[in-house]
């Protein structure tokens, strides 16, 4: 199975193609399509352009993503990184 995943032009956050053609931002929201509806999936969030930047296919199980890009997957579907530093403190601005 596979799902539909970009990021949304507004705020750059990480989306997927939901029911009707809609954008969501939890990745158990996404639809999931097999081979047979993945083109046409990937087609209909690419038509979209105002929504969905640099849509593309994830191989997924349920849905978890698995494949060769599934660490990097994992780490999309849970949000940004960076805020979590940010607000512990451990990042600091070097001049």
């Amino acid at each position: 199975m596979k799902l539909v995943t970009a990021n949304r032009l507004g705020d750059g956050r990480v989306i997927y193609l939901g029911a009707d053609q809609a954008p969501v931002g939890d990745i158990a929201a996404a639809i999931l399509v097999d081979d047979g509806q993945a083109e046409a999936a990937l087609a209909a969030a690419a038509a979209r352009p105002d929504i969905f930047v640099n849509p593309y296919l994830v191989e997924v199980d349920g849905h978890t993503p698995s494949g060769r890009d599934r660490l990097k997957e994992r780490i999309r579907s849970a949000g940004p990184t960076v805020g979590h530093s940010l607000d512990r403190g451990l990042w600091r601005e070097t001049a």
